[in-house]
């Protein structure tokens, strides 16, 4: 009897094939490089990172950054212009940071996006370091879907294959890498059918599909009705299809890939608990929280992770109830940190560092003398008027965002995690860390 091999699409020389994949998914705050990097150590096979707009890196500097061996995409802070004592480094605001030798061949760029043009502009500059750009088709929050990005694409199913078709010719072919798009099912099977079908006519070489509505959020259980149609269609067309929504650990993730007949799965809210569940379970599985907290704490200062991130995720690793929690929430840098959760003299010294780099804490800092600070003072004022006039346009492109940041910083759910999540406003406009 003859057998016939399944249609799959070409993998580009520097992409990868999602199939028999478990992965992590892009998330508000939770996505940011410690995070990606942890769950790599534990087993994930490859990491989202957070949505990031495209008018946000369109601009940025690609920089090289010896003191953390990552690569930064940065632009001119009007924070840091207003105080030019600060370190020089810290003037620039973060809006990307990737660690090449541990995550580039393993790291996908998802996109906000709601144009061909921006999205292919704002696509080349991160290309070269990534193994993939995907594009968010799925997020319900109204920081995407007013600019026309997100969910608010699944409507707009012409302009989405316009994008996707415009980011495989102009993008992913030049540099040979995949492009990929992430959506939500709709309510009626036929019109998520179709929508599937044009996708993946476009030259995509994967797709994840999140089982709810635009509507529903995480707290709502998933719904896997369409996904077994959904994957079909992806055989057929040589696409890869990865599943996410209420995926929980590598084994369950695995099982699921069998039942449905997925190539992939994406892990959200649970990796964002504990990052070790991509860990199978004969290599030890899920690992109690104090170490996971611990691995955390070492890369995030490896990296230099903004201190508010870094105490944010781990709000999401240690229990609440735990007398550690308390104790962590009262420190406002690492040696603190360090220092309240009892860990060695290697880490507080690597805390101490990392606290004079990100200017936090209690070190001692260098003593000015008042003609220093008049002539600091002069240079500021200048620097400020010139900051200010090239952030207007990229501030009016990103208020909506910011407000919804400040919003989210005050009382940011944790169900948000995995839908999910501009963390490209400059830190000083935001305090989201995909």
């Amino acid at each position: 009897m003859m057998t016939t091999t399944p249609k799959r699409v070409p993998i580009p020389r520097n992409g990868v094939d999602y199939r028999g994949k478990v992965v992590l998914a892009p998330m508000v705050r939770s996505g940011e490089c410690p995070s990606r990097l942890l769950a790599l150590e534990y087993g994930a096979d490859l990491v989202w990172g957070p949505e990031t707009i495209d008018k946000a890196l369109i601009g940025t500097t690609r920089n090289i950054n010896t003191a953390t061996n990552t690569v930064d995409f940065t632009r001119l802070s009007s924070n840091g212009a207003k105080n030019p004592a600060l370190n020089p480094d810290r003037r620039e605001s973060v809006i990307y940071r990737l660690h090449p030798g541990r995550e580039s061949r393993r790291l996908i760029y998802q996109i906000g996006t709601s144009n061909p043009e921006t999205a292919v502009e704002a696509a080349k500059v991160i290309a070269p370091d990534v193994a993939g750009i995907d594009v968010n088709a799925g997020c319900p929050k109204p920081f995407s879907t007013t600019g026309g990005m997100g969910a608010a694409l699944l409507k707009t199913p012409d302009r989405l294959c316009s994008i996707l078709r415009a980011l495989v010719k102009e993008v992913g072919e030049p540099n040979e890498i995949g492009i990929s798009v992430k959506i939500r099912i709709l309510e009626k099977p036929e019109d998520t059918e179709a929508l599937v079908r044009k996708l993946c006519k476009t030259g995509i070489t994967g797709l994840t599909v999140h089982c709810r509505t635009t509507p529903m959020r995480p707290r709502e259980r998933a719904i896997r009705d369409q996904l077994k149609m959904i994957a079909n269609v992806c055989r057929e067309a040589g696409v890869a299809c990865v599943m996410n929504g209420d995926v929980t650990s590598r084994e369950e993730a695995l099982g699921l890939i069998a039942e449905f007949g997925c190539d992939g799965a994406m892990i959200a809210t649970a990796a964002e608990q504990n990052p070790s569940i991509f860990r199978p379970n004969l290599e030890g599985g899920k690992a109690p929280w104090q170490e996971v907290a611990r691995e955390y704490v070492k890369t995030a200062m490896e990296v230099q992770n903004r201190w508010g991130n870094t105490k944010y995720l781990l709000g999401q690793m240690i229990p609440g109830k735990s007398p550690a929690y308390k104790a962590m929430t009262h420190t406002k840098s690492y040696s603190e940190l360090v220092r309240s959760l009892g860990y060695d003299d290697d880490l507080l010294a690597l805390a101490r560092t990392v606290d004079r780099a990100l200017d936090i804490g209690d070190y001692e800092k260098p003593k000015m003398s008042k003609a220093e600070r008049k002539a600091i003072n002069k240079a500021a004022r200048k620097a400020t008027g010139e900051a200010q006039a090239s952030d207007v346009a990229f501030e009016q492109t990103t208020a909506g965002i910011k407000r919804t940041a400040d919003m989210a910083e005050l009382d940011m759910p944790p169900d948000v995690a995995g839908d999910c999540g501009p963390a490209s406003v400059p830190e000083h406009a935001s305090a989201l860390a995909v």
